[in-house]
């Protein structure tokens, strides 16, 4: 990376590139090693976690060339953070605690490391999938008591949402209908969650459907000699059914 970022001798794009104009980067490549992670092709998998790699690589060497830090200074951070954050293996605590409460600490030793002054909702990063920050959200403030007792109470609030939305329809302006849409949102992530359900991966899982169903779609009407153009909602809507049939048929 640095002979690639050097003025003289490197790649013009390389020197070009700043922590801005790489973000989108990085966040693409956590996206594909996720996607490798999915679709379990480990072959991949090997490569898409280079590709991550490289994206720390390039943002440590431009912080070591602004004198912030260097690459070893991440690795030791790192380092340093899952001993400190791991008193139960590197320390004297007890191992005898739960995955789950091993979690309630682990958030513990963050909000001690945040401050005592720190907001509850503070370092929960504006560039996640926004279903995953809606979660991140409603899990710190259900940890100081701001919760929903049990599912039914969020499912009302479904239901309100929802009512919300099309009544919205009739009397708003797009940009207040567009607020409306969101709160149902902030909702179904808050439902998913009660339901211990990742929303960001059962939305993967649905776009996934999605897709290899309409793709089945494409396939029947081109063995009758048409595209989706030329079909219509009735005939593409039966072919979906048939698709969704054949999934679900015993192998």
């Amino acid at each position: 990376m640095a002979r690639l970022r050097d003025p003289e001798t490197g790649c013009p794009w390389d020197v070009e590139q700043t922590f801005a104009s790489i973000a989108r980067y990085t966040l693409e490549e956590a996206h594909e090693v996720v996607d490798a992670i999915e679709r379990e092709d480990w072959a991949e998998l090997r490569g898409e976690l280079g590709d991550l790699l490289l994206q720390t690589v390039f943002h440590a060497r431009m912080a070591e060339e602004a004198g912030l830090f260097g690459f070893s200074d991440v690795v030791a951070a790192i380092s340093d953070k899952m001993v400190a954050r791991h008193p139960h293996v590197f320390g004297d605590e007890s191992r005898d605690k739960t995955a789950e409460q091993q979690t309630v600490d682990w958030e513990a030793l963050k909000a001690r490391e945040r401050g005592a002054r720190a907001r509850v909702l503070d370092g929960v990063a504006l560039a996640l999938p926004s279903l995953t920050r809606a979660v991140k959200l409603q899990n710190r403030a259900a940890r100081v008591g701001f919760d929903w007792p049990s599912t039914e109470e969020v499912l009302d609030k479904l239901t309100e949402e929802a009512r919300e939305v099309v009544e919205a329809r009739e009397t708003l302006t797009q940009d207040e209908v567009s607020e409306e849409i969101g709160d149902l949102l902030f909702v179904m992530a808050n439902l998913a969650r009660h339901l211990k359900v990742d929303p960001e991966a059962a939305l993967r899982a649905a776009n996934q459907k999605f897709t290899r169903r309409f793709a089945r779609i494409e396939d029947w009407l081109t063995e009758a000699g048409k595209t989706p153009a030329q079909s219509d909602l009735t005939e593409m809507d039966a072919l979906w059914n048939r698709a969704k049939a054949e999934e679900k048929a015993p192998r």
